[in-house]
């Protein structure tokens, strides 16, 4: 089996909406939290690993950073939400203050990516070729 390169083009615009994904499933999973912030978890997953290695770096950059203000959040909700009483009034406060940090944090990000420059990247994909 020998192997082939071929050129790849992603364009800025792409880039730029790629990088702004992580952030738009971020609030989805906030404002509408069931059953989204469960799926979202999940899913995220999966979108974070094809992003953080995009051939784009700052593509990966940003959607670490919503990365990380997601997980913090969840990893901390399950550690605490272990002692909460049942009592909805206090998975409605955790949900307020989550949405106060990752709302506006994300729609900073996604005006910050809007407002970055993003050029077109050319990068080569090695295929096996039979």
């Amino acid at each position: 089996m020998s192997e082939q390169s071929s050129e790849r083009i992603v364009t800025g615009q792409s880039a730029a909406n790629a990088a702004k994904f992580f952030n738009y499933g971020n609030i989805l999973a906030i404002v509408i939290p069931v059953p989204f912030i469960a799926l979202w978890f999940g899913g995220s997953m999966l979108f974070y690993a094809f992003n953080r290695h995009h051939p784009n770096p700052k593509v990966g950059q940003y959607t670490q950073q919503a990365a990380y203000r997601f997980y913090a959040l969840t990893g901390f909700l399950v550690v605490v939400a272990t002692f909460f009483p049942v009592k909805i009034s206090y998975y409605l406060t955790f949900w307020a203050i989550a949405a106060a940090i990752i709302i506006p944090w994300s729609i900073h990000d996604i005006r910050k990516i809007k407002r970055d420059t993003w050029d077109d990247v050319v990068y080569e994909e090695n295929a096996p070729h039979v």
